[in-house]
């Protein structure tokens, strides 16, 4: 077996300096941002000081921002869960009528997320919306502004949000051993007994990690208030913006940014030890795959179909009219009229031509690769480096300080960036992070690096060491083994990445909103300024033009990630390799 045990340092010069330039990135881009924040909030000139947390506590604006969040978190965590686990059982685990359809419909939220359905739904339901102006149409007192408040955040937050339904619970539920299933019905038990004492205490553990994502997401949640949430729902995170856009009140934002880092921190250490204590029904090595539930009763199976194609509806109308409304002219856009009469290619050609309109698309897609390639590149060698000296203490405590991102909000890190070098550091090599490009993708790939060494170290420990040591008694290299061996059998999980790091920061705002430069705008700022109410038509046609080729993106993306081309790309890998000297 290869000896992982001692470190000869004088023979790793090239160990020595990767660990060196680790200790400087952790350093340098998440402990020192951090502390800068810590600094901010609690010091003055005069030395301590706790003047921010009371004048968050005395300030009914932040207040209620605080109770907004939590009120949004835990009824997001409850009708997001019911919807998703509802999506998901009627598709994958009951047998209804279409439920290829149907299927499909639910699935669109993996293409049409983030930023851009805020969009759909304000082109759907908003002040213009095309819903509502067919309802004003018969209702002419109705309020335009009906769309906006704590039940828009929630209503659109709660079908954005099942994405993490259809990608986790949907192959839980898939993965179920039919075994299981088929005993419970051998004894009697009937479809609802199986449903709540078999099945679903097995999927446990992803109902909790669900729990944990949706409670999460609603506390942080930045785009969905800003932009339904109209004058009287605000939550922490647009007022952390707020507070970051004035030089005198940071000290404000960072305390708001500490808070919403430590309720997260303290909902993993509930979960977590509540997962611990669980105990979770085993199943079967000898799996049989899950044949869908015929509902037996006839009331309950109208009932279900009904539901089920009422929220199908739900989830197609915004995503077909940003479809359809794109190759609308101008005029059909503002009246929202629908027609073949009024069909043009003339938006995308607009577009796809003029410099100022896909240049911030450009600049997403920059950044987005960039930061995406990086962190992947960068947290497969860190987990190399793990591997190799697994007993090492030294070089194992190097990976704890990687996932502090993922245990604060991103916006806390973002300030730090700007906190911490809003004048030249020597940590920075005299550079500051004030007015520079680089920032924001360097941003992106940070919050990245949590969940990308987590998975690419995931699959690192399931690789078979005897394939490495092979090689090495061949006498093959250390670099030739790792990208002749390693790296062919890390291969699907390191496009994976690639690809879903890249779509999740596409049409970034959190980050982007306080990072980005004027001179380069993101695509999520752009979507953001141009969704207003009182925006002109065109910028609402480049916002249609910009979700569709976004979700045409996510699509591509979802194939390589689920589908059959990251096969593809590996098996080209893998022919490559045995065709090069």
């Amino acid at each position: 077996m290869m000896n992982t045990k001692k470190f000869d340092w004088k023979q790793n010069l090239p160990v020595i300096i990767f660990i060196t330039f680790i200790l400087w990135f952790l350093l340098a881009f998440i402990i020192n941002p951090v502390w800068s924040v810590l600094v901010d909030a609690f010091t003055s000139d005069a030395g301590l000081d706790f003047s921010a947390v009371s004048n968050i506590f005395g300030s009914d604006r932040a207040l209620n921002a605080i109770k907004n969040s939590f009120i949004l978190a835990f009824t997001l965590t409850v009708t997001c869960n019911i919807v998703g686990i509802f999506a998901v059982f009627v598709t994958e685990y009951f047998d209804l009528k279409g439920s290829w359809l149907l299927s499909l419909g639910y699935n669109t939220v993996l293409i049409f997320g983030g930023l851009i359905i805020n969009n759909g739904y304000i082109l759907t339901y908003g002040e213009t919306g095309f819903i509502t102006s067919f309802l004003m149409n018969i209702f002419p007192n109705m309020d335009p502004e009906w769309f906006q408040g704590y039940g828009a955040v929630l209503f659109v937050m709660t079908i954005g949000c099942t994405n993490i339904h259809m990608m986790f619970l949907r192959n839980a539920v898939k993965g179920l051993d039919y075994n299981i299933v088929e005993a419970a019905q051998n004894l009697g038990s009937s479809q609802w007994e199986i449903l709540r004492k078999v099945v679903l205490p097995s999927l446990k553990p992803m109902l909790l990690t669900l729990i944990i994502m949706t409670f999460q997401t609603g506390l942080g949640a930045m785009s969905a208030p800003l932009m339904v949430g109209g004058r009287d729902f605000q939550t922490i995170s647009p007022l952390i913006l707020t507070f970051a856009g004035r030089p005198g009140s940071r000290d404000l934002a960072a305390v708001l940014s500490l808070l919403l880092g430590v309720f997260q921190i303290i909902l993993l250490v509930v979960i977590s030890a509540n997962e611990r204590r669980g105990n979770y029904m085993s199943i079967s090595k000898t799996k049989t795959r899950l044949k869908k539930a015929k509902i037996t009763s006839p009331v309950a199976n109208v009932v279900v179909h009904v539901l089920a194609w009422g929220l199908w509806l739900l989830y197609v109308i915004p995503f077909l009219l940003v479809v359809v409304l794109s190759f609308m002219d101008f005029e059909a856009i503002r009246q929202n009229i629908i027609s073949f009469a009024n069909f043009t290619v003339e938006n995308y050609a607009s577009i796809l031509s003029d410099t100022a309109s896909y240049q911030p698309f450009v600049t997403s897609v920059i950044f987005s690769a960039i930061a995406s390639v990086l962190a992947v590149i960068f947290m497969t060698l860190v987990a190399r480096l793990l591997f190799q000296f697994k007993e090492n203490r030294f070089v194992q405590s190097l990976e704890m300080p990687f996932f502090i991102p993922w245990l604060l909000p991103a916006l806390l890190m973002a300030l730090g960036l700007i906190l911490a070098y809003d004048q030249p550091s020597f940590l920075l090599f005299g550079n500051t992070t004030i007015g520079k490009l680089w920032v924001l993708p360097l941003a992106y790939m940070i919050v990245m690096l949590p969940s990308t060494l987590r998975y690419i170290k995931a699959s690192y420990y399931s690789f078979d060491s005897n394939l490495e040591e092979a090689s090495q008694i061949l006498g093959a290299s250390g670099v030739r083994t790792f990208f002749k061996v390693i790296i062919p059998a890390l291969l699907p999980t390191i496009l994976a990445l690639i690809a879903i790091n890249f779509n999740g920061k596409l049409d970034d705002y959190d980050l982007s909103a306080f990072l980005y430069q004027p001179s380069a705008p993101t695509l999520g700022i752009v979507i953001r300024s141009n969704s207003d109410p009182q925006a002109a038509v065109d910028a609402k046609a480049i916002n249609l033009v910009y979700s569709v080729i976004l979700m045409a993106i996510n699509a591509v993306v979802i194939y390589f990630v689920y589908g059959s081309g990251g096969e593809q790309v590996s098996k080209l890998w893998k022919r490559r390799k045995f065709v090069s000297k």
